[in-house]
């Protein structure tokens, strides 16, 4: 593994978006026995085109059954949205609002809310659910991964009872802070603790893929690419 060429994460998420995909990074947490990092395959991108890369701000939602509830022992259960709010204020630059934890029948991201992300500098939002105001959210121009497109509002159905906190999605665990990439392929979680090795092994598997590609492109057979390059 060579050395680190990024000096922050800026320098990190430009490389990223202009050098990788989620195929090549999980390829190479695979390889690193981190087999379980894809998001569910939902979740998808409003816009096949649409690229994610940030930092998590994890959101833990939860199924309420009414909007506000007097006789609740809990105040959040009076809280319209819960800590929604509060979690939308939270987006630091470059973070992603990544919320999970209610059942996925209605929609958990909407045009207000990725008009505040983009305010605080947000990088995007992936929801284990669904999103709604999708011409909106394309106005809005940040990449939003979720199940689709469904009008059912969260408010009588679900809260946000904290963030900032470890989330699973199917169990993938995703802590604050982890490199969250997405692309028309899917979702997937570089855990922080070894995002620099399997970034520069994903920007060496990338790079050999290119010279897999023109060899194959020139007549050669997939077993004597396989031979030279172990790559495919």
């Amino acid at each position: 593994m060579g050395t680190k060429i990024w000096r922050n994460d800026n320098e990190l998420f430009e490389l990223i978006q202009k050098e990788l995909f989620t195929a090549v990074v999980g390829d190479i947490m695979d390889k690193m026995g981190l087999q379980k990092q894809f998001l569910p395959p939902q979740i998808r991108p409003l816009k096949d085109d649409m690229f994610l890369v940030g930092r998590a701000m994890p959101v833990l939602e939860a199924d309420c059954f009414e909007e506000l509830s007097g006789d609740s022992q809990n105040p959040l259960m009076n809280k319209p949205f819960g800590l929604m709010l509060e979690a939308l204020d939270a987006i630091q630059p470059d973070e992603i609002y990544i919320c999970s934890g209610s059942s996925p029948d209605y929609a958990l991201m909407g045009e207000l809310m990725m008009t505040r992300i983009k305010q605080c500098g947000g990088a995007g939002a992936v929801v284990n659910g669904y999103s709604r105001d999708t011409y909106g959210i394309q106005a809005v121009g940040l990449p939003v991964f979720s199940y689709g497109p469904y009008a059912q509002d969260q408010a009588p159905r679900g809260k946000v009872i904290d963030f900032g906190v470890p989330i699973e999605m199917n169990g993938v665990r995703i802590h604050p802070g982890d490199i969250i990439i997405g692309d028309i392929d899917g979702v997937c979680v570089v855990p922080r603790k070894v995002e620099e090795e399997v970034i520069m092994r994903a920007l060496e598997k990338a790079n050999g893929e290119k010279m897999v590609l023109k060899a194959i492109q020139g007549g050669m057979s997939a077993v004597d690419a396989w031979e030279k390059y172990g790559i495919m």
